[in-house]
Parts: C-alpha cells; structure tokens; sequence
C-alpha cells in the first residue's frame, strides 16, 4: 500500500505543481493586482461566506460518499441517482439562505451580484467535488488526478488571454474573473460526469427517493456539521476582518494576499488528504495496519512544510514586496506580518491533513465535531478581541494559534483511537531539524550578499538535505520503488 500510495502522490504532485502555481501567482495574483486596490479584498470576502454556508450546498455528503464507495464501490450505482438528485435540491437551498445572509450583514448592489457569481462558482466546485470523490473512492487516482487540475488549465487559457490584450488587460474586471470560473468549473464537471460513466456502472438520472435521500442526508449530518465547522475557523477570518476591521477592504486586501501563499503551500497537503481518505477507508475495512502509512506521511509532510514556513518567515518582506505593489506602500509591514503568521500554520495544516482524514475515514465524527467546536469558538472569540483592534494582523495570529492548537488535538486523538506513538527520538530529531534549519536560514539571510531568492534557494537546498540526513526520507528506498516501478513498465 506505502508503494502504491507514493507512486500515485508523485504523480499527482507533479501534474499540480506545474499547472497551479501558474493560476495561483501568474492569474489569481495578477487580477488582485489589477483591479482597484480593495475590489479584491471584496471578492475574497464574499467567497469566504459561500464557503461558510457550504455546509447546506455540500451536506457532507462528498465525505461520506468517498468513505462509502471506498470501502464499498459496488454501491456506486445503486447510490449515486440519490445522491446527485439530494445535490441539486441542497444547491438550491444554499442559493437562497447564503444570499439572503449576505443581504443581511450589508451586502448591496454589485456586491450582491458578485455574490451570486462566486454561489455559482462554489455549487459548479462543489459538484466537481463529489463526482471526483466517486473517482478517486475507486482508486482511479490519476483519473481524479487530472481533473484536478482541469478546471485550473482552463482558467488560466481564458484569464490568460484577457490579461495579456491590451484593451481588456487595463480594465481587467473581477466579475470577468468570476465569470471564467463558472465556465471553467461548468466544463470540467461535464468531463467529469463522462469519465466516470466510462470508469463505473454510475448513471446520471434524477431519483426522487424520500427515504433514500432522508438516509442519507441523515448519515450525511455529522460530516455536514464537520465541514460547517472547519469552515467557519478556516475560512471566517476574511469575512470578519473586512466587516470589523478598520479601512476593512484593505485589510481584506492585505489578508487575501498573504493567504494566497498559504494557499498554494497547501496544495501538497491537500493532495495528500485526498488520497488518504480513500486509501485509509479502504485498509480500515480490510483491518490492515494504517501506522506506516501515517509515518510515511508524516515524515514527508512536516520536515517539508518546516522548509517552506522557514523561508517564509525568514524572507516574508522580500516575498510580499515582489508579489504585491501593496507590499510598497505604507501598509508593508502589516503585508509582513500577516504573511508570517500565516506561513507559521503551515506545519500544523499539514498535520491536521493526515490525522483529521484518518479519524474522518474510520468514523469519528463525534471526536471530529468536539475538537471542531472547540476550534470555532476559540477562533471566533479571539477574533473578535484582536481584529477590530489589529486588523489583518490579528486576524493571521488567531488562524495561527488555531490551527496550531487543533493539529495537536487531531494528533492526540488518534494516538488513543489508532495506538499512533512517536518515539523520542523521533520527536528530537525534529525538533533538532527544524531548529537547525532556522540557524542555517538567519545566518545565510544576514551574512550573505547574494539575492534574497538565491538564499532562500539554498535554505530549500539545506533543508531538502537535512530532510535525508535527519533520516526522514531514504534516497535508497525513493530508488528502489522507481526501479519496480520501471520494471512493472
């Protein structure tokens, strides 16, 4: 399982790295920076609600479906029509409640309209969602693994091309950014519908049955209020700080390009959490021994996610300043700051993506919403102190010392379900690791003459060393899986 495991996730990685980056920093970062300074902050906002009330759009049902599926795809068939038609009913629910909550807390206008585009973009992601969960539940990772990255192709062909003509370049608006998502994500999950036609005996039809449909919504709910709750500690912060802050669409300005980086460091994370949620509901079912897969994940995640949160924190005024023409103004130092709070979650994000999925995957969602709760009340009471106060700042501390908090109870949790224990040693070398490399990382930042990117390149380089040294990764076994790997070509 480790071997099939590491094959897929460096396919999977390879195929991501080299598409989204470019949407992330070449399109994404690019339209924030053409539009009015502010506009951005607005969209990132409104998307920060849609994805709040994801919970009445979703249901939980994607989780519980890949958790089903995997560990039963002959179930597929029978219980896809329930599923796709409790999708469609949920969709338009979610239109209705999110857009009068909207309305409610002030949105107005083109803000509304705005709204209603970025719904839109979130029902089309989600449903992609949930049919790749059918996909990868049947272990077709490469499949699900280009579908991933579809939709990103797409928008960068067509944002492309309206970022680089002249007449639309210089009055590039955020509703045309919208309006190539939904597009983007309508097309895919067409292509997505096709193949999985072709990869099972799923068909597309509308099954109105009460029962079923109650049955799963109800087996749904604990997952629902899961995602519900994640959403809100994860994703709150933007909505809050431009409704409490001060000048608060700069502050979401500020919070939207900081994050961003976040964002994109999370890819590999994320990646691993959706293969691992099939992969652990299927040796879960089969009673095999999940704990070397959490190590293997483990020890690639977190020296790695210590890299990037180094760098991060050591260079954060260099890679705000050439990322964002906002990082110039007065405004620098808190373009600084929030990107250094951010980054510092790194690590903890990571670890919450092997642990959660793995309590996700055996069922323990009572466990899951405990911690969850705790997370939401902890992290919307601190915002509310710091916010109104710090600003984007304050809102980065908060996600910060969130995250951090829970991926140690993710942790703790699953060390009493699961007998998950970490030797000593182990625990020393990556402290040691992780202090090491923050050494290495400040003396070469201040001693050195050479540009902030080659240093930060050779802190990468050290750390990407250490990581084998430490023990961490073995170049030996990395050779041996490719030699099988070829062999079996």
């Amino acid at each position: 399982m480790k071997k099939f495991f590491v094959k897929n996730i460096l396919f999977i990685v390879a195929i991501n790295a080299m598409v989204k980056p470019i949407w992330i920093f070449f399109i994404d970062r690019t339209v924030q920076n053409k539009v009015p300074l502010g506009e951005y902050g607005t969209y990132q906002a409104l998307l920060s609600l849609s994805i709040i009330f994801q919970i009445i759009l979703d249901f939980g049902i994607t989780s519980y479906n890949s958790r089903v599926i995997s560990q039963n795809p002959e179930r597929l068939p029978q219980i896809f029509p329930s599923m796709f038609t409790a999708r469609l009913l949920l969709s338009s629910a979610y239109f209705i409640i999110a857009t009068t909550w909207g309305y409610a807390i002030g949105y107005r206008g083109i803000e509304l309209q705005l709204l209603l585009g970025v719904l839109c973009i979130q029902a089309l992601n989600s449903m992609l969602s949930f049919i790749r969960s059918n996909i990868s539940a049947l272990q077709r990772f490469k499949t699900d693994g280009v579908l991933s990255i579809t939709d990103k192709l797409l928008m960068i062909c067509i944002c492309g091309i309206l970022l680089l003509i002249p007449a639309t370049s210089q009055n590039f608006k955020i509703s045309w950014f919208i309006s190539a998502q939904i597009g983007s994500y309508a097309l895919t999950s067409i292509i997505a519908f096709v193949v999985l036609l072709k990869v099972s005996k799923a068909h597309i039809r509308l099954h109105f049955d009460k029962t079923m449909i109650a049955n799963i919504i109800k087996s749904s709910l604990p997952y629902a209020l899961l995602i519900f709750q994640m959403s809100v500690y994860n994703r709150a912060d933007a909505m809050m700080i431009e409704r409490l802050s001060t000048n608060g669409k700069l502050q979401a300005d500020i919070w939207a390009s900081a994050f961003r980086q976040l964002d994109v460091a999370n890819i590999l994370g994320l990646m691993f959490a959706t293969m691992l949620l099939p992969l652990f509901g299927k040796m879960l079912a089969s009673r095999d021994d999940v704990r070397p897969l959490i190590k293997l994940c483990t020890d690639i995640l977190l020296p790695f996610s210590v890299i990037i949160t180094v760098i991060g924190i050591v260079f954060s005024n260099d890679v705000m300043q050439l990322l964002y023409k906002g990082a110039h103004t007065s405004a620098a130092m808190e373009y600084k700051y929030v990107f250094a709070w951010l980054i510092g979650s790194f690590p903890a994000w990571c670890m919450m993506y092997i642990y959660s999925t793995l309590l996700t995957a055996n069922g323990n969602l009572k466990t899951l919403n405990i911690i969850a709760f705790f997370g939401v009340v902890f992290n919307l009471t601190l915002n509310f102190i710091l916010i109104p106060r710090y600003g984007s700042v304050g809102g980065a501390f908060t996600s910060c010392v969130t995250q951090s908090l829970l991926s140690i109870l993710f942790i703790v949790a699953c060390s009493k379900i699961f007998d998950v224990r970490f030797e000593g040693k182990w625990l020393l070398l990556q402290a040691l690791f992780a202090i090491a490399l923050t050494g290495v990382a400040l003396t070469i930042a201040a001693q050195t003459p050479l540009s902030w990117i080659v240093k930060a390149a050779i802190v990468g380089f050290a750390g990407a060393v250490g990581m084998v040294l430490f023990g961490f990764v073995s170049p030996s076994s990395l050779k041996l899986l490719m030699a099988q790997k070829k062999q079996q070509q």
